[in-house]
C-alpha cells in the first residue's frame, strides 16, 4: 500500500488547520515569518502569489521528512487598493466602513512544493465578495471582539455573530483562506493523488452550496501559468 501523503503547512492560521483537516491529508502546522511588503505597483493576484511561494521556499529547508510543503496567502482588494489587516481599531473602523455595501475581491494563493523532486506549483483563487450594509453599531461590537485584527481586510466572513458577506456564488474556501478544490487540482498536477469527498465535506462544513467545484476540477492540460490564469478568469465572482 502507498504510504499517505504527509505536508509541512507552512501557516500558523487556525482557519487554515480548519479547512487543510477537512481534506484528511496528514500535516504539520509551522508560521512562517518573511517580509510581506507590497511592492511598488504590484497588483493584489501578483502580490499573493509571490508571498505563497516565499513562504513555501522558506519552510521548505524544515521538510525534511515530509512529502510535501504547502503555504497559502490571503489578500482582500478593494479595486486596487489592497487592504492588510488592521492595525488597531480604528484602521479596522476604517476597512469595515469602506467595504459596508460593497463588492470587493478576495485572492488566495497556494502553493506546493514536491520536497523529494523539489517540483513546486501554484494556484490563484479569486472571489467576488458582496458585503450587506452593516451597522455602525455591528461594526463597534465586532471590533469589541477583537475578532478583525488578524484578518485581512479586518473581517471573517463565517463569524457567527457579525456574517458581514453575502455570498451566494464562488468559492467560500478561498474567502476563508484556503480554497480546497484548488489544493486537490494542485496535487493532481504533481501526479498525486487528490483524497475523494473534499468538495462535499467543504460545502457541508460551510453549509453552502458551491457553484465552482465543477469548473475548478475540470481535467486541463495547460502548464502552470496558464492554470493560473484561467483560475482567475472561471472563479471571479468569489473572494
Amino acid at each position: 500500500m502507498t504510504a499517505p501523503l504527509s505536508i509541512l503547512l507552512a501557516s500558523g492560521s487556525p482557519r487554515r488547520r480548519e479547512l487543510l483537516s477537512l481534506t484528511g491529508l496528514s500535516f504539520m502546522p509551522i508560521a512562517v515569518n518573511i517580509d510581506e511588503t507590497l511592492l511598488a505597483g504590484e497588483s493584489a493576484g501578483a502580490y499573493t502569489l509571490r508571498l505563497s511561494q516565499h513562504k513555501a521556499r522558506t519552510a521548505l529547508s524544515l521538510a525534511q521528512g515530509y512529502d510535501l510543503v504547502l503555504a497559502a496567502d490571503t489578500t482582500v482588494a478593494d479595486g486596487d487598493t489592497v487592504l492588510g489587516k488592521p492595525a488597531d481599531a480604528a484602521e479596522a473602523w476604517a476597512m469595515l466602513r469602506r467595504l459596508r455595501g460593497r463588492t470587493h475581491q478576495v485572492y488566495t494563493a497556494l502553493t506546493l512544493i514536491h520536497v523529494p523532486t523539489g517540483q513546486q506549483v501554484s494556484e490563484v483563487a479569486v472571489t467576488d465578495v458582496p458585503m450587506r450594509p452593516y451597522t455602525d453599531a455591528e461594526i463597534a461590537a465586532y471590533i469589541a471582539s477583537g475578532d478583525p485584527f488578524d484578518k485581512a481586510g479586518g473581517y471573517a466572513i463565517q463569524h457567527a455573530g457579525f456574517r458581514p458577506a453575502i455570498l451566494r456564488s464562488g468559492c467560500f474556501a478561498n474567502v476563508v483562506g484556503l480554497p480546497l478544490c484548488h489544493l486537490l487540482r494542485a496535487l493532481r498536477r504533481l501526479g498525486l493523488a487528490a483524497p475523494a469527498g473534499v468538495p462535499a465535506a467543504c460545502q457541508a462544513f460551510f453549509a453552502y452550496s458551491c457553484d465552482v467545484t465543477g469548473v475548478i476540477l475540470v481535467e486541463e492540460s495547460e502548464g502552470d501559468q496558464g492554470h493560473r490564469i484561467k483560475a482567475s478568469q472561471q472563479n471571479h465572482g468569489q473572494k
